[in-house]
């Protein structure tokens, strides 16, 4: 994996807005925030994308985004918020290390934007599909 921004921040190398630490979790401030409170929440481990990532950092995560979460809610008074994780640079992801977004949307002008292009979904083809991920999964 390449020494991507994060792992410097991790190291210390680069200095950051930190607002959470622990052995496997770290969470700052985004230098380029869509609002105010945007918060990257990174784990430590090196993982360019979520599937690459072992269950310890990835339970670690999930027990630590919900209160980042809340931290930024309470801190910036906002309720509504966006979780982003982008996987891949087809998929918009610029820094090649596992993160996540926590973006504060205090209104319909700050915060992520979002167009989603959905389809419907042909019943014989999601269940070949479900079936398909089922095996996968083991």
């Amino acid at each position: 994996m390449a020494d991507t921004i994060f792992r410097k921040i991790i190291d210390g190398g680069i200095p950051a807005h930190k607002v959470y630490e622990d052995e496997r979790v770290l969470a700052f401030l985004d230098i380029g925030p869509l609002s105010q409170g945007h918060t990257l929440v990174i784990p430590k481990e090196p993982a360019e994308t979520l599937d690459q990532l072992s269950d310890e950092s990835a339970a670690a995560l999930g027990r630590v985004l919900p209160r980042i979460c809340r931290a930024v809610m309470a801190a910036t008074g906002t309720r509504e918020y966006n979780v982003l994780q982008n996987n891949g640079h087809g998929a918009h992801q610029a820094v090649f290390h596992v993160h996540f977004h926590v973006i504060p949307k205090p209104n319909p002008h700050e915060g992520l934007g979002l167009s989603w292009p959905a389809h419907s979904l042909d019943q014989a083809a999601g269940s070949r599909l479900a079936e398909r991920i089922r095996r996968a999964l083991g």
